[in-house]
């Protein structure tokens, strides 16, 4: 990691020289066959379970010339990113907020929820209709927790339905749940795998991870739980193990 970030560095600063008009500095055709095969490993370095969050930061250092930040509405944040080189990303990224009502949607956001309780729907079937409509709950960047749901039902008063869906099953794709079950574990210990960067799955709107219905599935779990590889990719048409680096 440490040489690679070396090499990362080197290339700044022979980019750097050359984007001031030093034309004496030119970056050989070695250095610039490395830089090329950095950059195409650098999201598996990022995803890597086994790179620090400080190194994550070393990194980041490397890539960024600095980080312009504007607040546009209480919950949302205009960033500017400027990277080393001069190229520029922008995006908008939402931010936590201390109260629901404070959600620039949280009125139209209400109104659906009361009109999904009163038709019958459950708590869980509410949150992951409202997510897959773009809401989202105050101190959540991407999906409305169930907690949200409940807390203005119950602060509007709104009966709602007294048993818990299930989620309807997907052909072809197993959930966390059924990950557990076939293996006899926790879905703890399997959602503990996801957030760690452990394993990499698809997943939907409403915040539900899918994984492959294949026997191959189950024993890429396996050999994790074994730590007989690190990590495992769902996303790819073939998903991909990595395993532990020696010596």
């Amino acid at each position: 990691m440490e040489a690679r970030l070396m090499e990362l560095r080197r290339a700044e600063e022979a980019l750097a020289k050359g984007a001031a008009g030093e034309d004496t500095v030119a970056i050989a055709p070695r250095l610039h066959s490395k830089i090329v095969a950095l950059g195409q490993t650098l999201p598996q370095i990022w995803a890597d379970p086994q790179t620090s969050r400080e190194r994550r930061k070393a990194l980041l250092r490397c890539l960024i010339d600095k980080v312009i930040l504007r607040r546009t509405a209480r919950d949302q944040v205009f960033v500017r990113i400027v990277w080393r080189g001069g190229a520029a990303s922008e995006l908008s990224v939402a931010v936590p907020v201390n109260d629901v009502r404070a959600l620039p949607r949280f009125k139209e956001m209400e109104a659906r929820l009361i009109q999904l309780a009163q038709a019958g729907e459950h708590d869980e079937a509410i949150a992951q209709t409202l997510t897959a409509e773009g809401h989202r709950s105050p101190k959540c960047a991407d999906k409305v927790l169930l907690s949200t749901v409940g807390g203005i039902r119950r602060r509007l008063k709104v009966k709602t339905t007294g048993h818990r869906i299930r989620w309807a099953k997907i052909e072809g794709y197993l959930t966390v749940t059924n990950v557990a079950e076939r293996l006899n574990v926790s879905t703890n210990w399997v959602a503990g795998k996801i957030r760690r960067g452990a394993v990499i799955a698809m997943r939907e709107a409403s915040g539900r991870y899918l994984f492959p219905d294949t026997a191959r599935t189950i024993e890429a779990f396996r050999k994790l739980r074994a730590r007989e590889i690190r990590q495992v990719d769902f996303t790819r048409d073939e998903f991909k193990e990595r395993g532990y680096h020696h010596g």
